[in-house]
């Protein structure tokens, strides 16, 4: 598994979605991904603008509601609202995760 510190440069709602949303993700060295994420519900697009969160950045591609997905956020369940892995910290882009 390749666990990483990566940074959500964009996040968006997806036509006709109402649980997931379209996050633009930064891995490190300048190679953004696209991953869709839950949570749509409980949040808002601008909480993952410009915060650090923990991925797995090694998942084959999976196309969801027309976007194909190149990683996953973690976070943890809490009675099924994500409570996501956030980094805080100095942490850069890109560090693994051991």
């Amino acid at each position: 598994m390749d666990v990483r510190v990566v940074k959500v440069v964009k996040a968006e709602r997806i036509l006709g979605a109402t649980k997931i949303l379209k996050l633009t993700v930064d891995i490190g060295g300048d190679n953004l991904r696209t991953m869709v994420t839950g949570g749509a519900e409980f949040y808002q697009p601008e909480y993952f603008e410009g915060k650090k969160f923990v991925a797995l950045v090694n998942l084959e591609s999976k196309r969801i509601s027309g976007v194909d997905s190149q990683g996953m956020l973690l976070a943890a369940d809490l009675n099924g609202k994500p409570i996501w892995l956030v980094v805080d910290g100095e942490a850069p882009v890109g560090t693994k995760i051991r």
